[in-house]
């Protein structure tokens, strides 16, 4: 495609359209609408991510990103330490967050299990988890790991790795989401929400 603009604003509209969910006609509205309000957005944007990009370090305790390390979380006292939250990444570290529902401690593993791409135990943070689990302040890990093949492998994994501490291991239920009708779930989220159904 024929190049619209200098190269300055095509390399911008080609990084952007690297960024997940903007594609290249998505990244040339957005590069458009920063550079239409420059000193009110892409100004700061550009200071932010000269920042971020030379102050975001992977906190060596749970695996977070932040600009300090340890982390806002793992310097957070209110939280609670006997409780061990266990997720594949740092988006799923945010996402329950997001939902304000447990104040604990969490552990980023870096990824999952998969042997058909090489991924083993040892990619993993899964020592430094074991580690954690055998200092002995925590009582509960919950594997918060998704539904699928690799992370149900990863799951009993690590809960194999775990019953030595006598920790209780927990993970997050499957089924029916709120809000969800019957008649359009498939049938794999209907077997997982039927054996893990809980009483009224």
């Amino acid at each position: 495609m024929a190049a619209i603009a200098g190269p300055e604003i095509e390399r911008l509209i080609q990084l952007l359209a690297r960024v997940p969910g903007l594609g290249p006609r998505s990244a040339r509205r957005a590069a458009l609408h920063l550079i239409r309000r420059r000193d009110e957005l892409l100004a700061p944007l550009a200071g932010a991510m000269q920042v971020a990009s030379e102050r975001i370090v992977t906190c060596s305790v749970c695996g977070n990103i932040d600009t300090a390390d340890p982390c806002t979380l793992c310097r957070d006292l209110r939280r609670d330490d006997s409780i061990l939250v266990v997720v594949e990444g740092v988006a799923d570290l945010w996402a329950l967050e997001r939902a304000r529902v447990l104040n604990a401690r969490y552990h980023v593993l870096g990824g999952v299990l998969s042997p058909l791409d090489g991924i083993t135990p040892k990619d993993l943070a899964i020592a430094g988890l074991i580690d954690r689990v055998a200092a002995g302040a925590v009582k509960e890990v919950i594997i918060a790991l998704n539904a699928t093949v690799d992370g149900q492998t990863t799951a009993h994994y690590l809960t194999d790795m775990l019953a030595p501490t006598g920790v209780k291991v927990t993970r997050l239920a499957h089924g029916v989401p709120v809000g969800g009708e019957l008649d359009y779930l498939d049938e794999g989220t209907l077997a997982a929400a039927l054996r893990s159904r809980t009483a009224l």
